[in-house]
């Protein structure tokens, strides 16, 4: 299944499941109600800010609606992972383990080319954000703070506030991300 199609049933399998009318569930996100009849029908692969407002609107984890959903053990191989890209393809989140009501987190790789940036909207109340850089230098806002982090530094903020990501320098950056949902 491509990640389109697991798109599109993750998150009409979410509204239905909250029993939300696509009127309610377009109330509730932010996202029209076309755009989420289009995205049920894997008719169009959304933005990662689109994405990130219906996880949000439903309550749930982003991963909830972006992965296959699996069981015992989870060998994933970095080819295999189809990129959600925002900023012209300039960032690009691989999904690697989804979301488990168990763990309460989930964990993204990331690349951002030169110039390339996301602006994320807050998540949901008291997530926190782990990231740590691999290459590269990258700069992290966290409700308007600019935080320079280069190879080998790492940050945790609550993430339930205006928060970016932008490549600060020449090289790519190549970071990993844990999102942790506190109860």
């Amino acid at each position: 299944m491509d990640i389109t199609n697991t798109i599109a049933a993750n998150v009409k399998a979410m509204r239905e499941q909250k029993k939300l009318t696509l009127d309610i569930a377009a109330e509730v996100t932010g996202v029209s109600r076309s755009m989420l009849a289009q995205i049920e029908k894997g008719d169009v692969n959304p933005t990662i800010s689109v994405l990130w407002k219906i996880a949000n609107g439903y309550k749930v984890s982003f991963t909830a609606l972006v992965e296959q959903k699996k069981s015992g053990v989870d060998h994933i191989k970095g080819a295999d992972i189809p990129p959600l890209t925002e900023d012209d393809g300039r960032y690009r989140i691989y999904p690697t383990f989804s979301f488990d009501e168990q763990k309460l987190f989930e964990v993204y790789r990331v690349e951002i080319d030169p110039r390339g940036a996301l602006t994320a909207q807050p998540h949901m109340k008291g997530a926190e954000e782990f990231i740590t850089v691999f290459s590269g230098t990258a700069e992290i806002t966290v409700d308007e703070n600019i935080y320079r982090l280069k190879a080998g530094d790492s940050i945790r903020f609550y993430a339930d506030v205006p928060h970016g990501y932008r490549n600060a320098g020449l090289s790519p950056v190549q970071m990993t991300m844990m999102i942790y949902y506190n109860k």
